[in-house]
């Protein structure tokens, strides 16, 4: 993609657009589209179409995509994971459907294990269900989960984490204990889609896996649930389609899907189950290499480390900042990046920034080297 810096989008609206070496971050605008992505969703706005028929069948496209029963796009991963919620809570009950958010008879209480809270489970609540932590923040065991199923228990939460620990319940094992007592088990797994290989089977390890779709450079504002084939369609009689059923009125209807992102999050997600990731992330690695070489021997540069790891972003730039050779630390140097012309986003710590080369248009690394120099000389 080459750089559009400075579009007249922006400019017309007095809005400052931003290099973003920072990685994939919802506040800094998402994804970038590949124009394969942007041609689909290009193509998707010659013609209108039926919604229910276009979610469906791009949904059992999405599933046999990902090897599970079904699929169902939604209009991001907290949507997903709502919707999911609403699904183990209700079923396909038509009554029930259009009763939440009141849970008065339904099943509500939604467990999550103490170390697995964060600040994106607040979609669990969002169709009535009730947050029940199990353990504590020393962890927990599959007997303390055991103990917290009662009648009232419609599912299990489980955040898929890259850096879990045997304090808390392996999530094969959270399965297990849940379906012993016929329980559904909920994964928010937002940023999992790499490598690919268990981005499908973690699609495939629960009855419910919800995904982010701008990490596999879709849309930002697209996500996918994966499951079982009964809680799928419950999931869809909870979109926003339901919302219209005469039967029954679901609550989904705020979180609406557009034609042209459904097209795009299919486009994007049979570009990244396909691509050459391990050309991709050596492409990405040779321009931090590359950037690296540029900033070597500039005053206030300290110790530089290219850290290579497992998820969708690849590799990163660390950059050591010496605040005593510059006057100034690692967050300072962030916000005058922030500040300054272009507007540079990047990531930062105490004593060091993070640079990605995934969210990078061309020639704007050679452009967020030149400002970091003229930061740390100024």
């Amino acid at each position: 993609m080459t750089n559009n810096f400075g579009s007249e989008v922006y400019k017309r609206l007095g809005v400052r657009p931003l290099i973003n070496a920072g990685g994939t971050q919802t506040l800094w605008g998402g994804s970038r589209l590949s124009s394969e992505v942007m041609g689909s969703m290009v193509d998707a706005n010659s013609n209108y179409v039926e919604m229910e028929e276009l979610l469906d069948k791009a949904g059992e496209h999405v599933a046999d995509l990902m090897g599970v029963e079904a699929a169902y796009i939604t209009s991001g991963c907290f949507a997903a994971l709502a919707l999911s919620t609403a699904a183990c809570m209700t079923g396909r009950d038509r009554q029930k459907i259009s009763q939440l958010p009141e849970i008065a008879g339904i099943k509500h209480e939604v467990l999550i294990q103490t170390k697995h809270r964060n600040s994106y489970d607040r979609e669990f609540p969002v169709p009535g269900g009730v947050l029940v932590e199990v353990g504590d923040t020393d962890g927990c065991t599959v007997d303390v989960l055991t103990q917290a199923m009662g009648p009232n228990t419609a599912a299990i939460a489980y955040l898929a984490r890259r850096d879990s620990d045997n304090s808390t319940i392996p999530l094969a094992d959270v399965v297990k204990t849940a379906h012993a007592h016929d329980v559904p088990v909920i994964v928010d797994a937002a940023t999992h889609v790499y490598p690919v290989d268990y981005f499908r089977g973690l699609a495939q390890a629960a009855d419910l896996v919800c995904f982010s779709g701008k990490y596999f450079n879709a849309p930002p504002s697209v996500g996918i649930a994966c499951g079982k084939k009964e809680l799928m369609e419950a999931v869809a009689d909870h979109g926003y389609i339901g919302f219209y059923n005469p039967n029954g009125r679901s609550f989904g209807r705020g979180f609406k899907i557009g034609r042209h992102d459904v097209i795009g999050l299919v486009a994007a997600l049979e570009w990244w189950l396909t691509t050459d990731h391990e050309a991709r992330h050596a492409k990405n690695e040779a321009r931090l290499a590359n950037m690296q070489q540029a900033l070597e021997g500039v005053a206030g540069v300290g110790q530089m480390e290219i850290i290579r790891n497992e998820t969708h972003s690849g590799s990163t730039l660390q950059v050591g900042i010496d605040a005593e050779a510059v006057g100034k630390d690692a967050r300072q140097v962030v916000i005058e990046l922030d500040t300054g012309e272009p507007r540079i986003r990047v990531g930062g710590g105490a004593d060091s920034i993070t640079i990605h080369a995934h969210t990078l248009n061309e020639r704007e690394d050679k452009i967020v080297v030149d400002r970091l120099k003229v930061v740390l000389t100024s």
